[in-house]
């Protein structure tokens, strides 16, 4: 399921260049795209283009587009579900059919958001009320409202954990690959589950970067050429922790046979302790808990294991950003649908994951955060249209699975190299590209 929703990784180059070429067609407006103040001056009928082909399926979505409705009667919302939505939304945005409402595809950069979307406001009257909403602001317009946010860690069955005589969360990288060297010696569980195979799962140790310095700005200072992997960074911390799960024979024994759909229920059943994800997982695992008959308070989420002046910080992202195509009949009435599912629909409480709207408060999904005084840090979106330059020309791919795995194999032992030589390969190629690109 949530290869559908958070795949931000696997992207055709084909499909890629089809979004780098496409400069819309026809004439279209940059106006703001509002709601209407009375609902009844919005009308028409509008498509919404998802990714969660789950939630359409079993008819929520349409029970979400019946409560909008009522308020707003002569809006008919439908759905379009993706199985395959970066690629299929990419190769559409050729044309200028695709949808009214859509999240915007990951690898469309940021500076070209204009060509594509409607603006919603201005950053200063939309960044006081959302979170997240610099990730889609350029030239001090915003072009899209996160769906949700979330926040990065660690999955761990607390049951296998505390069988191996863990009560308390790691502090540090060391004692973190420590506990699970007591979990494989002392309990039948894998200590780790990387989901190799499937590839969407490595990118989310990106959304790490931050954490173990307590820096929202940690994203930003990569544009430019400063040896991210450097040693004492985040990316040399985050990738090192992983290098060294793998190099320790604390994971799967074959990467290339793990599954995410099974590893929810290994998780669940006590098969595996440890799995590195976003707090969205939480919900599903608990789900997954029970239908397994297992004790669904058994499922646990730690931070990163690092600290800063003593505290465990915890970096927030956005995902998806919802957008009105620029080209839609009805921006009123897709603005209006935005508005509505972000601030009174209940989707981000119902699925466990942090409400864009800065006035709600942290889902029960977090509460062992609030209570442990974790530092929630808002990550910065201010420059991540260089970053994501630099990446590209560097072609390493912060946000794909491809060097992650080639990282695995390397620690595996099935690709030749030390991480010391892994990870200065990765720093020539960002300053090189970064030199070229500029900043």
């Amino acid at each position: 399921m949530r290869k559908k929703r958070m795949l931000t990784g696997v992207l055709l180059s084909a499909a890629i260049m089809a979004v780098a070429g496409c400069s819309g067609q026809g004439a279209v407006s940059g106006e703001t795209a509002k709601a209407p103040a009375d609902p009844a001056d919005a009308s028409g009928t509008i498509k919404v283009l998802t990714q969660r082909t789950d939630l359409v399926q079993d008819g929520t979505m349409d029970k979400y587009a019946a409560e909008f409705r009522k308020i707003y009667p002569k809006v008919k919302v439908t759905f379009e579900a993706l199985t395959g939505y970066e690629q299929e939304v990419k190769i559409r945005m050729n044309t200028e059919d695709y949808g009214d409402v859509l999240m915007i595809p990951t690898s469309v950069a940021k500076n070209d958001y204009p060509k594509f979307f409607a603006p919603l406001g201005s950053a200063g009257e939309l960044g006081g009320k959302y979170r997240f909403s610099d990730k889609a602001e350029v030239s001090g317009k915003v072009y899209g409202i996160s769906t949700f946010g979330t926040t990065y860690g660690f999955l761990y069955n607390k049951a296998v954990w505390k069988s191996a005589g863990i009560t308390d969360w790691p502090t540090s990288p060391q004692e973190f690959v420590g506990d699970l060297k007591a979990i494989k010696a002392k309990t039948d569980s894998m200590p780790y589950y990387t989901n190799f195979k499937d590839g969407w799962p490595l990118t989310g140790w990106s959304n790490n970067i931050g954490s173990p310095t307590c820096d929202a700005k940690a994203n930003d200072k990569l544009a430019g050429p400063v040896s991210p992997w450097r040693p004492g960074s985040d990316l040399r911390t985050v990738d090192s922790l992983l290098y060294d799960i793998v190099a320790g024979g604390l994971s799967e024994k074959d990467p290339n046979t793990t599954n995410w759909e099974t590893s929810k229920d290994m998780f669940a059943q006590g098969k595996v302790a440890t799995m590195q994800s976003g707090s969205w997982a939480i919900t599903q695992m608990r789900a997954a808990a029970t239908k397994a008959g297992a004790d669904p308070d058994d499922i646990g989420f730690m931070p990163f294991p690092a600290r800063k002046n003593g505290k465990h910080c915890a970096v927030l992202t956005s995902d998806y950003q919802q957008a009105v195509n620029i080209h839609s009949g009805h921006k009123a009435a897709a603005r209006a649908w935005i508005d509505w599912f972000t601030e009174k629909s209940g989707f981000a409480a119902k699925e466990g994951t942090v409400s864009a709207l800065r006035s709600s408060p942290m889902p029960d999904t977090l509460k062992s955060f609030v209570d442990n005084d974790v530092t929630f840090v808002e990550r910065s979106e201010a420059r991540t249209g260089v970053v994501n330059t630099i990446d590209n020309a560097a072609e390493i791919g912060l946000n794909k699975p491809d060097y992650r795995q080639k990282l695995i194999d390397t620690a595996r032992g099935v690709q030749r190299g030390s991480s010391a030589d892994f990870f200065a390969d990765l720093d020539k190629r960002w300053n090189e590209a970064a030199a070229t690109v500029g900043s």
